[in-house]
C-alpha cells in the first residue's frame, strides 16, 4: 500500500451527493410542515 496524504484525495462526488442529501431532507421537512399546517387550517 502507498502511503496516505491526509487532503489528497478528491471528494467532490462526495461533497456533491452531501449537498443533494441536504436539500432533499430540508424540502421534505418544509412539505410535510406546509401539510400538517394546511391539514389543521382545513379540519378547524
Amino acid at each position: 500500500m502507498g502511503e496516505y496524504k491526509h487532503g489528497s484525495m478528491d471528494i467532490s462526488e462526495q461533497e456533491k451527493t452531501f449537498d443533494g442529501f441536504i436539500k432533499m431532507v430540508t424540502r421534505g421537512a418544509i412539505l410535510t410542515i406546509a401539510v400538517l399546517i394546511f391539514m389543521a387550517l382545513v379540519n378547524s
